[in-house]
């Protein structure tokens, strides 16, 4: 049975075969998505509860134990872990890959429900839960400054404006906001005046409760027309708040100004976000409010970065005043120059492969003939991975480079034996006939047995085989395409192109004259080999000991670290230290962050921690990077800015070159965390300082921490 032999015969259907795999692999190259990875969705969920005023033991004692205890019987729970500072909680709960999260959400809605009756009845609010990604990430990140519009002006046209015209943006799945500046205004209030009225301060704050409201107040219907009543119950100033009437003593109104006063503020002043850019003149740090896009799983980054700044102009002209809308930090660039560059190592192996080709048979109908099989081959596996969900990414691409030297080889094969009956004086037809029919099973065995080789990949578990399934699969369809043009293509160009010459030019008898060179020192080695065996297996296990030396002591990872232009710090200081002295230590550390030549753009912020965590002892800080041409690495940057900040009292801070897939769903400052767990609160609170002490001590530790804040100072009322 010949495979090759319809295929032989009618060209046409044969040309058109292969030009569908062509053209349908163009369009999918043009649908698939660009991702600096495949796709790797935990199935986590966070739940949060908050009961303010309530300390960090009452909080894990009262509202997370209840919780955790409903949680611990949902199936394919794989990892719980609670954090709980003072008034609120919040739990991770991190499923099995293989889950699907939108089942587990309800799983856990249920459970939450089922705990109601256990937890304080006087929390404001039912504990929420939220669907998260610990592996996902913001794409791009927009700073909004104004020199003299107001931050709560600005704030309001970030989050109502700007967050729902980026939300919009296909692609886009949340926008999330650093440093917010809702307004608010806050009540002070004398106690020894509210003492004389006999009022206390949950009277009062009945009373502002229940006169700032905003309730429909009905239809009036009259003779002639119906009206709308509209009642004007919310206030809007703190003016407002001064005028109204907390209570009524002997006929006459108590308002507020008799108790207190009310001032204009913002909903969250015990946090501060700034941002500078080196590229405007004098660099100085101003307030601003920070947006970070992240996109829907399986979008295509580069194209959802280009509609975000293709806005960015639009943005500008209608923000109020002066207000402006800086690019802090764009993803989609790194992605887009990182893919560029497999693009550009792939072509390369292309042309060199079909130089190799071009060498060894030296003969260009040949090398075309075997040459086409790289192009429909490449091509064709675009159409198979838009069916198959896959992503244009650096492992895909990296697959195509490696494939790239398997996808010819079936073609060679084919066509050095159908060369081989031409030169025995066989017609064209008659020789491609001949030789496809006599290697066609062995082509098929190739391609199976090549393909047989990532199989296994398929079957890995975790993240690793999310990772690199996909990889195999790339590598594996490229293969068998390869395979089916070898059997296809192939021998029906040999049947029409190929001819036999017996004149030959001079490069081809000098390479021909090398060949033989190298085929007679080849056999003088090999004759030499079998006479001094026993050297030779000396040598091979040399060789194997060597290299069982060189991987035990080869530095060791999952994925190496890159270089994405951006840099990120956690600070932490003392515990019980006050906002105002965070913020000044915490400027203090941006004044010399600015001072570095590679870093193009700050945003530095104080009170407010990565995680949203928010304590007045921690901040967070977000460097972009000059361009890679200009600078050194980021880890070499890295180190400069760690050296530069070691000698600030009083205040740790965190550099952490961002790893491209996040593990685990404890957020952390640090690459690498451990866990310790103990039945007994307080051995655990001892043995916790002293464990960090001894880890600070291995060789090539840095910024060793710990979430656990024991000093902050407390008052106990008995």
């Amino acid at each position: 049975m010949n495979i090759s032999a319809p295929f032989i015969h009618r060209p046409v259907m044969t040309t058109v075969l292969m030009a569908a795999l062509l053209v349908f692999g163009l369009f999918a190259y043009r649908s698939l998505a660009v991702s600096e990875l495949p796709s790797v969705d935990f199935p986590t969920i966070n739940v949060s509860a908050s009961l303010p005023g309530a300390s960090p033991e009452t909080m894990a004692s009262s509202v997370a134990t209840p919780l955790e205890r409903q949680f611990s019987s949902i199936a394919d729970l794989t990892a719980m872990s609670s954090k709980n500072t003072t008034g609120s909680t919040n739990i991770t709960l991190q499923f099995d890959l293989s889950r699907n999260i939108d089942a587990a959400a309800q799983d856990v809605q249920t459970a939450i429900s089922q705990s109601i009756r256990q937890l304080p009845i006087n929390m404001p609010t039912p504990p929420t839960l939220r669907k998260v990604n610990p592996s996902d990430y913001g794409i791009i990140y927009l700073a909004i400054t104004a020199k003299h519009v107001p931050l709560t002006q600005v704030d309001d046209y970030a989050e109502t404006r700007v967050a729902e015209r980026l939300s919009q943006i296909s692609g886009v799945a949340q926008v999330f906001v650093f440093g917010s500046y809702q307004y608010a205004a806050r009540i002070y209030v004398n106690p020894y005046a509210l003492a004389a009225r006999g009022l206390s301060l949950s009277m009062l704050s009945d009373a502002i409760r229940n006169g700032n409201t905003n309730i429909p107040a009905g239809t009036m219907y009259g003779s002639a027309h119906t009206y709308t009543v509209q009642s004007n119950g919310q206030l809007m100033d703190a003016q407002a708040y001064d005028k109204l009437i907390v209570a009524y003593q002997n006929g006459a109104p108590v308002h507020l100004s008799d108790v207190g006063y009310a001032v204009d503020g913002i909903a969250q002043d015990k946090q501060l976000t700034t941002f500078s850019d080196s590229s405007e003149e004098g660099g100085k740090m101003r307030p601003a409010v920070v947006l970070g896009v992240r996109r829907q799983p399986g979008a295509n980054t580069v194209q959802v970065s280009d509609a975000v700044k293709a806005l960015l102009p639009e943005l500008t002209r209608e923000a109020p005043g002066d207000t402006e809308v800086h690019l802090l930090y764009n993803r989609g660039d790194f992605i887009q120059g990182s893919i560029g560059d497999v693009k550009s190592t792939l072509l390369l192996a292309m042309i060199l492969v079909v130089a190799v080709i071009f060498l060894f048979l030296r003969n260009l109908r040949a090398t075309l003939i075997s040459a086409l099989a790289l192009p429909t081959s490449i091509v064709g596996t675009f159409a198979v991975m838009w069916l198959a969900g896959f992503s244009l990414d650096n492992l895909s691409l990296m697959a195509l480079t490696l494939a790239v030297g398997f996808v010819v080889d079936d073609a060679i094969v084919v066509l050095e034996n159908i060369v081989r009956y031409r030169e025995r004086g066989e017609p064209s037809m008659r020789a491609a006939l001949l030789g496809s029919q006599e290697i066609g099973f062995t082509v098929v065995s190739m391609t199976l047995s090549l393909v047989a080789v990532f199989i296994p990949i398929l079957f890995m578990g975790g993240i690793v085989g999310r990772l690199f399934s996909e990889f195999a699969m790339t590598v594996g369809i490229a293969i068998l395409i390869s395979g089916l043009v070898s059997l296809t293509l192939t021998p029906m160009l040999s049947s029409r192109f190929i001819k036999d010459s017996e004149r030959h030019g001079r490069l081809y008898n000098t390479l021909e004259r090398g060949f033989e060179r190298a085929r007679d020192g080849y056999r003088a080695g090999l004759t030499w080999s079998v006479d001094h065996w026993p050297a030779m297996l000396g040598l091979a296990g040399a060789i194997l000991a060597l290299t069982l030396l060189l991987f035990a002591v080869v530095p060791k990872g999952f994925i190496p670290s890159e270089d994405t232009g951006q840099v990120l710090a956690n600070s932490v200081a003392s515990d019980g230290i006050t906002f105002e002295q965070m913020n000044a230590m915490q400027q203090r550390v941006a004044a010399i962050v600015q001072k570095n030549p590679y870093v193009a753009a700050l945003m530095s912020s104080a009170g407010q921690g990565f995680g949203g965590s928010a304590s007045a002892n921690i901040g967070r800080m977000f460097m972009r990077l000059k361009p890679i041409s200009e600078r050194p690495s980021a880890d070499e940057v890295l180190e400069q800015l760690r050296k530069a900040t070691a000698q600030t009292h009083n205040l740790q801070v965190f550099f952490q070159n961002p790893p491209a897939v996040n593990i685990g769903s404890i957020s952390s400052s640090a690459e690498y965390q451990y866990v310790l767990q103990g039945p007994d609160t307080d051995s655990l609170y001892k043995a916790a300082p002293r464990f960090e002490q001894q880890m600070a001590k291995i060789p090539g530790a840095v910024d060793v921490s710990s979430d656990l804040e024991l000093n902050n100072p407390t008052i106990n009322v008995h």
